[in-house]
């Protein structure tokens, strides 16, 4: 099962994983998408790697650290996070929302496009 995590839950979440590593914080949106808004990293790794890229870049992903999956809205992420679940990578997350309601929950610097 995958979790869904609202932004505001993020660090709960990165607390209750941090017995299995160092989150990071999986950015698949594209590169336009990054340059236009971005989240700042605390208490995580933070990770860009766009969604068509993910199964090429398997190998630089490590199965048994918390992996929590960022998009524009939610979509792309949860099929990244789902991908990943399947490939028997045991602790991930879809963050709700994405970047638009990282803006409006945790930091409305972060524009909204």
């Amino acid at each position: 099962m995958i979790d869904q995590i609202q932004p505001a839950q993020l660090q709960d979440w990165i607390q209750a994983k941090q017995a299995h590593g160092d989150t990071v914080v999986l950015d698949v949106r594209e590169a336009w998408e990054l340059q236009t808004a971005s989240v700042q990293a605390e208490n995580f790794a933070l990770l860009h790697i766009p969604m068509n890229l993910i199964p090429g870049k398997l190998s630089e992903l490590d199965p048994n650290r918390p992996i929590a999956c960022l998009c524009h809205h939610g979509a792309r992420s949860m099929q990244v996070a789902a991908f990943l679940a399947q490939q028997g990578f045991s602790h991930v997350a879809n963050v709700a929302g994405g970047i638009h309601a990282w803006s409006a929950q945790i930091d409305p610097s972060v524009p909204q496009y």
